[in-house]
Parts: C-alpha cells; structure tokens; sequence
C-alpha cells in the first residue's frame, strides 16, 4: 500500500494527460485551439469612416477647432497673401482693446471720409457728413457693410497725434503692434481698411488666429453675429436719422450654426472670408483667401465648416 501512495504522489508530481488536459506540478493548461480570428483595430476603423478632406478653389485655406486650436484643414496655410477687407477684424480688435474705451461716445462724421471713399472707389456705410455717429455704430458700419468711410473715422478717433495723417499712422502701427502680440509672424499692416500700399498681408492661419482673439470680445461677436441692423444716429442738425446695413457674410443666414466673422476683395486679394460656426457646442474657425469669385468662396468656406465640424 505505501509503494502505490508514493507511486501516485510520484505521478502528479510530474505529468498526468487526462481528457486533453495536462495537470503540470499542480498547473491546468487548457488545450491547444486554433486562434480566432482577430477583430480589426479600433483605431483603423474610426481611422476608414473618418471623412475625406475637400477640395477647395482659394489659394489658401485653414480651418481649426476654435476649442482647443488644433488644425483640422491647411492648404497653403502659412503663405503670404493680400487679405482686402478681411484687415477690418484687426481695425476693430484695436478699437476695442482701448482702455476705458466708451462705445456710446459720439463721432463726428468729417468730408475726408467721404472724399476718401471716392477716391478709392471703396467700399461705403454711406455715412453723412456732419452725422454724429457712436463707436458702436461706427463698428457696426466696419463690419457688417465692410465700410471703408467708417475704419477711416475709426482710425482718426483712436490714433495719437496733432493731424490725421499722424493719427491714421499711429492707429496703423497700433494694429502691427497687436499682431505682433498676438504672434502673427506672417502678418502686416499698412491701411486701416484692407486697401494696402503694397505691404498689407496675412495668411489663412495668421487671420485664423486673429479672428479667435476677437471673437473673445462680446461686442465683436454682437456685431459680426449680426445679419442686418437699423441703427438711428444724430444728423448735423441735431435731428436724427436711421441708417441700415445688411452684412456682406451671406453665411450668415444660409449656414446653419455661423457666428461670424468678416470677408474681403480686392484686385490682388480676390475673395476672401473668415468664418466660423458653432454646432452641438463645437466651435470651428477658419479662413478662405484667394478664391476665384463670391460663389466659390461661400462654397469653399462652407466645405472647410462641414470638414472641420465633423473631424
């Protein structure tokens, strides 16, 4: 009896194959299957159903999410180029940055306004001389009709110096001063309105970047949030009249989500736009410079929202 308890102890201690199954110094090892075919990756799925980027006609383009600044799309996105009244987002972002500043403080409309919008066959708010208009309305006249007539009384306002010519300067260097802050490497300014000297330039992402800044400031969302408005201003006389201005972003309105910001053309700049919209609490921001006509920089800018909405 001792041999056989000691001959069994001897066993398990070594081997013991029952039923496919091996008993190893007290260890189950289950027996040997073929492999089951694997699943594919989670990655490299989310990575197929991932929507394709587009196509776009601009010479340039940029879009980011506005929450935490990545790149969803780049296409020439840090060349220089001439940016047309796309500049006005910087024009507006100065004024807004004064200290103290009061936007119910009045202005008065001069003729040099006026001249210079017939000179430049630029682009109006149709303001009258002698009106006193306030800055927030003045802003309202930048913005959303792309009036060159109300940069200009805005520069003259908030620049320093005993002239105009100093002021619209000083106003000027405070703008390349704020891209400088802001970290625009490949930005300059060299007009208040967009109708440069030569040296007026960005690029998608510089203006990209800008246009996030701004759009941190209430009032600037107010007004570039803003379709149509009807605003009553002061007439020489001390009467009053009503003046209305419909927004140039046609985005506005017939993009579901737009929240802003500003377009641009020109002879050199072509068509340009600076957009953004919000869905489901994701904000996107981007820019469009160089496209080849109004239609084709809508299309653009609404391709790089549906891109940049969705990844």
């Amino acid at each position: 009896m001792k041999t056989g308890i000691k001959g069994v102890r001897r066993l398990s201690a070594t081997a013991v194959t029952a039923a496919g199954a091996v008993l190893l110094t007290g260890t189950f090892a289950a027996p040997a299957q073929a492999a089951a075919p694997q699943a594919a990756p989670a990655k490299a799925a989310v990575k197929a159903a991932a929507p394709k980027a587009p196509a776009i006609t601009a010479a340039g383009g940029f879009v980011m999410n506005n929450g935490n600044g990545k790149t969803a799309f780049a296409k020439a996105a840090d060349s220089r180029r001439s940016m047309g009244s796309t500049t006005k987002i910087m024009t507006a972002q100065v004024v807004l940055s004064q200290k103290k500043l009061n936007l119910d403080t009045k202005v008065t409309i001069d003729k040099a306004y006026s001249d210079y919008i017939v000179a430049k066959t630029a682009s109006s708010a149709r303001l009258i001389v002698g009106d006193k208009v306030t800055v927030r309305q003045l802003l309202y006249g930048l913005m959303l009709p792309s009036g060159c007539d109300a940069a200009y009384a805005l520069a003259d306002k908030f620049g320093s110096g005993s002239t105009r010519a100093a002021r619209v300067k000083s106003f000027i260097g405070q703008m390349n001063t704020a891209a400088k802050n802001l970290g625009l490497k490949n930005t300059h300014f060299d007009s208040f309105d967009g109708i440069g000297n030569g040296a007026n330039y960005s690029t998608p992402r510089d203006l990209t970047k800008l246009a996030s800044s701004a759009m941190k400031n209430a009032t600037f969302r107010s007004v570039v949030g803003t379709k149509s408005t009807k605003q009553k201003v002061t007439t020489k006389s001390g009467g009053y009249r009503f003046m209305s201005w419909t927004n140039t972003n046609n985005l506005l309105g017939s993009y579901a989500g737009t929240i802003g910001v500003k377009t641009g053309s020109g002879p050199e700049a072509k068509y340009c736009l600076v957009f953004a919209a919000t869905r489901k609490g994701k904000t996107v921001i981007g820019t469009v410079l160089a496209s080849s006509s109004v239609a084709n920089r809508t299309a653009d800018a609404k391709k790089l929202l549906d891109y940049g909405l969705k990844v």
